[in-house]
């Protein structure tokens, strides 16, 4: 992923913001983090309430509890990795975000099997050599109920045979589609997996 910023990074950091899928406190791990975007939006994410008692006092109150993430990429990025989620992540929520090195189908040991509840991944299915690895890692990080969101462009047929190949072990569905940027996020869970989030 490297230093750079991509439009899949953004654009799936604005459909989290967006607040329909609940992060609050869950275990989220970000794969071939680069800046590590998606994992500093998802431990940042707040919930909002607002109350008005009465007409002339309206108060917001602000509960931090956003996700607890792990922030992965291989061992060349992650001095860079590191360095951008301490620098935009308050040194209170330092805490609740982890940079660990993740090369995909090799690391796999380092991780507890299922025990993530969301899996997110921005520009990270443009070199075919590796999409056998990154299967088995999903599958590997993958309980019932995990539910990954993955953010790409399609451009390649390269892009289109990782999701068949994604859809022979995941029912995936095609959840937003951002028509400025080309870009779109697919959902995707284990098939026996029957409810939505």
């Amino acid at each position: 992923a490297g230093e750079r910023l991509g439009p899949a990074a953004v654009v799936l950091s604005a459909y989290l913001e967006m607040g329909g899928i609940d992060l609050r406190d869950r275990s989220v791990i970000e794969l071939g983090a680069g800046t590590g975007l998606l994992g500093i939006v998802a431990t940042l994410l707040e919930l909002r309430l607002s109350s008005s008692s009465s007409p002339e006092i309206q108060c917001i109150f602000l509960y931090h509890l956003g996700a607890r993430v792990t922030i992965t990429d291989r061992e060349p990025a992650l001095e860079f990795l590191e360095l951008n989620v301490w620098a935009n992540l308050p040194s209170e929520l330092h805490p609740r975000a982890v940079v660990k090195e993740l090369t995909w189908g090799k690391d796999l040991g380092n991780f507890p099997p299922g025990a993530f509840d969301f899996i997110l991944g921005a520009d990270i299915i443009y070199l075919e050599e590796t999409f056998a690895e990154l299967l088995q890692t999903l599958e590997y990080l993958c309980s019932e109920q995990t539910v990954i969101l993955l953010s790409c462009r399609i451009r390649y047929e390269r892009d289109n045979n990782f999701l068949k190949m994604l859809k022979g072990r995941f029912s995936v569905n095609e959840v937003h589609y951002d028509y400025s940027k080309d870009v779109h996020i697919y959902k995707a869970q284990r098939h026996s997996h029957k409810d939505d989030f």
